[in-house]
């Protein structure tokens, strides 16, 4: 499992300040702030997503990718469980596929196999799988809100500008 101690916290914190979002380090051991999954999964808390560095990759985009899909205004209600939104949910296992794409040296091909090694189900089989044959509404939920472009398969930049 890719965790942040492997890639360190200088190019995920430039990814979500794209967003307009605050990544911000959690010493070694302490609890994570708004973690839903708890031990060293990533955490939300407004527009801050609290991690470690035993923080896998993949949580962090996850949980990320939650209040990225989430208008500025809205993401000040968050509190470690983002949504109960199925759609969303969905949605957002594409998203932390494309945004690996964006950290060097990570990619989409490693996060979809962290995800299927951290224990995520799909009905393919696998988070591949999902991404390639099955998200068809997860990626149109996307590019209604602006975030990819469904044809050629990625990410489109951000709205916000980088702090």
């Amino acid at each position: 499992m890719l965790t942040l101690s492997d890639i360190g916290f200088e190019s995920p914190t430039r990814l979500l300040a794209g967003y307009g979002l605050q990544l911000v380090r959690v010493a070694d051991g302490e609890p994570i702030p708004g973690s839903y999954w708890g031990e060293c999964e990533a955490g939300l808390i407004g527009e801050t997503v609290y991690a470690r560095a035993d923080t896998p990759v993949h949580s962090l985009l996850h949980e990320a990718g939650h209040l990225i899909v989430l208008p500025p205004e809205h993401r000040a209600d968050v509190h470690t469980d983002a949504t109960d939104s199925i759609e969303e949910e969905d949605a957002v296992c594409v998203l932390q596929a494309l945004l690996g794409d964006a950290l060097p040296g990570v990619g989409r091909a490693r996060i979809l196999a962290d995800m299927d090694a951290w224990g995520y189900t799909f009905r393919l089989g696998s988070a591949q799988a999902y991404f390639d044959h099955d998200a068809g509404s997860a990626w149109q939920w996307l590019a209604d809100r602006g975030l990819v472009d469904p044809d050629r398969r990625c990410l489109l930049p951000p709205v916000t500008a980088p702090a």
